[in-house]
């Protein structure tokens, strides 16, 4: 199922995935570090969504309390509690 969220506190405006059977894929980020975005999204392709959380969530991006990173990892949080 295809799923988007949107971002707060972080450059990226969205985050659009795939979700299906507890895997993440086709991971995209709207606006943000082109490249680290790509490269998080290349990372996480094909994991299990509780894998990325584990990974991800809590990482922050300079003074600010969160990342893209730490938003992709709160929308796969999202989509497990659906």
């Amino acid at each position: 199922m295809r799923k988007s969220y949107t971002t707060r506190g972080v450059c990226s405006r969205e985050i659009n995935f795939d979700y299906e059977d507890g895997v993440v894929r086709n991971i995209s980020f709207v606006g943000g570090c082109d490249g680290n975005l790509k490269a998080i999204s290349k990372l996480c392709e094909g994991m299990r969504a509780e894998k990325v959380v584990e990974i991800l969530k809590g990482n922050t991006c300079g003074s600010k309390p969160t990342s893209c990173a730490d938003q992709l990892a709160r929308a796969l949080q999202e989509a497990m509690a659906e």
